[in-house]
């Protein structure tokens, strides 16, 4: 293998995580690239190709709004020293090593490439390091501010901010010089924009192979957003120890979006969840320290009015004069089709996604991934080397984004948490709604005082995308929704109770506590009272004797379920104090029984909330390569999230008693025997274990890799 300059060893284990073995770092991390391609090539080149605005040269004219998008809020400043050594001082060599096996994966097997490229004729190219420093490409909470100002306009500040009910609480004001009748339909949309991305066409040898169906009906992949993370210190833990448990919710699709590895040489010894295109550990451990993660939400994106002069619509007001946008004309590629010239236009503060020229305005989206060290999940090189959660906590203060709130629990039995993102500092506004760019509303560089907790008395931490913001912390990082009443983290701290410890099993069920406080809130609405109808009758009495638990097998959850969805009849529903109430609800009921009669059957013993919820695995455009369909339990706002397609359970105690779920498999290639083989595991909520010591990892290995310097 050149590139190598000493033996490195793969030993994949039965559940087909790769444990690397080299003698360098700059080995290991371009095994790491060379396994990462051999499992998830496809995948990685098309998130290069989206990132980099190039989907159109493959894909066809379809894409082309998607690529303008993507070179739009794409990071164009240097690729130099202060970028690479943000996420860690050896960045630029360890990530060369990284790209360079990703190539030399490209180059060996140039012949027999996935399968997605033999059906597409789809070349994929050489990556370089620059590739790793691709951003998210994302308009932020834009689109919330942007809504915001359009109901300030409508129902005036009030009646807005009430309506939007912030946490923390801010008394809304709109910025001087703003106006909030600019704000109109046509803005909100340019924010929302992310262009189309179409399946990718087969070349004519296989057509006849892959159905028009294939191409036509393929499922978007499911999106359940949330996650949920929590700590615990050795006086709650069984074992003495602090324990780790991390469930992210993300997108659910084939293949994962999560790839576990583990990497071992001389300074590093780490496991864990990344994603393929990604070097490094995103959320797993070290053999001192564990860690995960969940979004904090914090606001790294500021919508700039912008003053255009009617002499020159190139040029915006700043302070007393005019400055000039910068132009950028860049030529898209396009597939079966002339190449498409784009022109993108900045200010000091952004680039502009919308052009009124009516009103002499430009909206620009000022965003902090427009800043050195932003690159996602990179900085998790320099957490996988720290020794303790003080060491920890400083290594977070260096991940900029995504904003995550990173826990810790050390062998030392230390616990931490830091709500980590690359922030930035208003002084004297919030960010709630757009500012005008004339200079009066400017980032005054980057905060420091982030919020954190090191060993905290209460014995644990725990988020779950809730406002983490202590009181009186100020100005707010982020505002959230101040309804929480039904919300996970309420759930959660109900279930952390003081003077208890937490065995790993009692971890494992709060990763799959399926109970709703909506669902218990409600069952009042069927007690008190009964139906003439026996049908309804029968459905009542079930419902009034659930335990509000979105069990995969449960009938009152799916009853429950259609008769939250059922529509109102005769205007908004009555208090439960009323004298309507009953009314309504047994109508509402025999409505519900009615649906789930024409979809589940005549027979309630048949009915199951599975039935209803059912997660999907479908190749991206290849019927014969889709996972089965499976039911789920949880879901509805439960603890038990769709997302979770991965969890982690870390033992700080003894590390080969760490487990993980992940779905549907480690292999992105059809065929591998890992391509589907977590699948059954995840539908039954069976977690595996991440083996970590070189015993263990040996007593469950299925094939070993050796790669050999040239």
């Amino acid at each position: 293998m050149p590139g190598l300059r000493a033996h490195a060893q793969v030993v994949r284990d039965k559940w087909g995580v790769p444990h690397i073995f080299a003698t360098s770092d700059e080995d290991l991390f371009f095994t790491q690239g060379y396994v990462a391609a051999q499992d998830r090539l496809w995948q990685m080149e098309m998130w290069r190709r989206h990132a980099e605005g190039r989907l159109a040269e493959v894909l066809g004219p379809e894409a082309v709004e998607r690529d303008r998008i993507a070179r739009l809020l794409k990071y164009r400043g240097p690729l130099d020293a202060r970028e690479f050594t943000a996420y860690h001082p050896d960045a630029r060599r360890l990530m060369t090593a990284f790209v360079a096996g990703v190539n030399a994966y490209i180059a060996q097997h140039a012949h027999r490439l996935p399968v997605e490229f033999t059906l597409t004729g789809i070349e994929p190219e050489p990556w370089r390091v620059e590739t790793l420093l691709l951003r998210q490409i994302t308009f932020g909470d834009a689109v919330n501010e942007l809504q915001l100002a359009q109901s300030v306009a409508s129902v005036g500040v009030e009646e807005a901010n009430r309506r939007r009910n912030p946490d923390p609480w801010d008394d809304l004001e709109v910025p001087d010089g703003l106006e909030v009748e600019a704000i109109t339909a046509e803005v909100i949309a340019a924010a929302r924009a992310s262009g189309r991305s179409p399946r990718p066409e087969i070349v004519p040898a296989y057509r006849s192979l892959v159905g028009s169906a294939d191409l036509a009906d393929r499922a978007e992949a499911a999106v359940e957003p949330g996650s949920n993370n929590w700590v615990v210190s050795g006086s709650m833990s069984a074992t003495g120890k602090p324990v780790v448990a991390n469930d992210p919710h993300r997108t659910v699709s084939l293949p994962s979006l999560r790839y576990l590895v583990h990497l071992n040489a001389p300074g590093w010894n780490v496991a864990g969840a990344t994603e393929p295109p990604f070097i490094g550990i995103a959320i797993g451990h070290n053999d001192r320290v564990a860690w995960g993660l969940t979004i904090v939400g914090t606001d790294q994106h500021d919508v700039y009015v912008e003053e255009l002069n009617p002499a020159n619509p190139n040029e915006v007001r700043y302070g007393d004069g005019w400055e000039r946008l910068r132009v950028v004309r860049e030529e898209i590629a396009v597939k079966n089709g002339p190449a498409q010239i784009v022109e993108l236009k900045f200010s000091r503060h952004g680039p502009i996604f919308y052009e009124d020229k009516s009103r002499h305005q430009a909206f620009a989206l000022r965003s902090a991934l427009h800043e050195p060290g932003t690159a996602p999940y990179l900085a998790a090189l320099r957490l996988g080397q720290t020794r303790n959660c003080k060491e920890f906590l400083d290594a977070a203060m260096s991940w900029y984004h995504p904003s995550e709130n990173l826990i810790c629990g050390d062998e030392g039995g230390n616990i931490s948490w830091l709500a980590a993102a690359l922030t930035p500092n208003r002084k004297g506004w919030t960010g709630r709604l757009p500012v005008p760019g004339t200079g009066a509303y400017e980032w005054d560089g980057f905060r420091k005082d982030l919020p954190r907790e090191y060993n905290p008395p209460r014995g644990f931490i725990v988020t779950a995308n809730h406002n983490v913001q202590p009181k009186g912390y100020s100005p707010p990082l982020m505002f959230k929704s101040g309804d929480v009443a039904h919300a996970r983290i309420t759930r959660l701290m109900q279930l952390f109770r003081p003077g208890r410890k937490f065995s790993l099993e009692d971890h494992r069920r709060m990763q799959l506590d399926a109970y709703s406080l909506r669902a218990a809130e409600d069952l009042d609405s069927f007690t008190g009272w009964t139906s003439p109808n026996q049908e309804v009758e029968r459905a009542r009495v079930l419902l009034a004797g659930w335990d509000a638990a979105y069990k995969r097998d449960s009938a009152p959850a799916a009853l429950y379920e259609t008769w939250r969805d059922v529509p109102s009849v005769g205007g908004p529903p009555p208090s439960r104090r009323s004298s309507g109430f009953q009314a309504y609800a047994e109508s509402r009921l025999q409505r519900a029984v009615q649906r789930l009669k024409e979809e589940q059957g005549i027979d309630p013993t048949q009915w199951r909330w599975g039935r209803m919820h059912t997660r999907s695995f479908q190749h991206p455009f290849v019927g014969a390569f889709d996972l089965p369909t499976v039911e789920r339990p949880g879901g509805a706002g439960t603890v038990a999230a769709d997302g979770a397609s991965f969890r982690e359970i870390l033992d700080v105690s003894d590390w080969d008693r760490s487990i993980v779920t992940s779905a549907p498999g480690q292999s992105g290639q059809p065929g591998s025997p890992f391509y589907g083989n977590l699948l059954p595991l995840w539908a039954d909520d069976q977690y595996f274990p991440l083996v970590f010591s070189k015993e263990a990892v040996d007593e469950n290995a299925a094939y070993r890799l050796t790669l050999k310097p040239r």
